[in-house]
């Protein structure tokens, strides 16, 4: 079974500093893009950062220059290295990533989420 699995979560003070990582498992033959979203309480879940399989990246304006997403292709893992956390970065946070293999190709996935909770 394919799934992606996140881990890193918690509970930080502003100014603090968290790192998530997610991890892809199953019979997968190519990890395309992969990426961070989170969903706020009673916002739309948005895109926090994306890394394509050649290593370029993108932010959102709100993270950038806080936030760095890297990956390990080997291992089919994404990270998300958080600092200067803010109040308004507390959210749950998803991975997602384009996969390949016997169950498709460029299938579209999420993680289940981990939740981030900064604090005053």
């Amino acid at each position: 079974q394919v799934q992606l699995v996140e881990s890193g979560g918690g509970l930080v003070q502003a100014g603090g500093s968290l790192r998530l990582s997610c991890a892809a498992s199953g019979i997968i033959w190519t990890v395309g893009a992969m990426g961070w979203y989170r969903q706020a309480p009673g916002k739309q879940r948005e895109l926090v950062a994306t890394v394509t399989s050649g290593g370029n990246t993108n932010y959102a304006d709100s993270v950038k220059g806080r936030f760095t997403i890297s990956r390990d292709n080997a291992v089919k893992t994404v990270n998300l290295q958080m600092n200067s956390l803010k109040l308004e970065d507390t959210a749950v946070y998803y991975c997602n990533a384009n996969l390949w293999g016997p169950f498709g190709s460029g299938v579209n996935y999420w993680g289940k989420g981990t939740l981030v909770t900064v604090s005053s």
